[in-house]
């Protein structure tokens, strides 16, 4: 089995709500086993400003499914929790992204893992931080010493864990 980390955001509805469903979702999820989960964080949104702010968090689970498997897993989670792809970076009910695969590193036209930006946002590499200290990204990075760095941009835990 591998280790995977998953980004979760949402900023429609209720999202500390839809995180909640998100996480127990996942914790069902077949092939996804041992799912912790990071506190909830209040983020300002990336691209336009002219939206309500996130609630993000970061799961860490294993897995046996090929990466492109637990794509199609997490995606079918967004749509059941009303995901519409419209706008990059626009308002979304649910956004879950695969931000680590093992020690894999994916390019292709669906998946990039380690995920784009994953050692440049606050709002996932505290939350990553906060499950796994210890953690080295394939770049040889610790997510501990990228986490100290990081400016804060309005980041606030909000919330425990689910």
């Amino acid at each position: 089995m591998s280790p995977v980390y998953l980004g979760l955001g949402a900023n429609l509805g209720d999202p500390i709500e839809t995180l909640h469903r998100a996480v127990a979702a996942l914790r069902a999820a077949p092939g996804l086993h041992n799912v912790t989960c990071s506190a909830l964080y209040a983020s300002k949104p990336m691209g336009p400003q002219d939206q309500p702010d996130y609630v993000n968090a970061v799961v860490r689970g294993y897995t046996s499914l090929p990466p492109e498997a637990l794509l199609d897993v997490v995606q079918q989670i967004e749509h059941a929790h009303g995901r519409v792809r419209k706008e990059r970076w626009g308002a979304r009910t649910l956004d879950i992204d695969i931000l680590l695969y093992g020690e894999q590193q994916i390019a292709t036209e669906r998946l990039n893992i380690p995920h784009v930006g994953l050692e440049l946002r606050e709002f996932v590499l505290i939350p990553l931080a906060e499950i796994a200290p210890t953690l080295d990204l394939p770049s040889g990075k610790s997510v501990k010493s990228l986490a100290e760095r990081i400016p804060l941009n309005g980041l606030v835990k909000i919330a425990p864990a689910p």
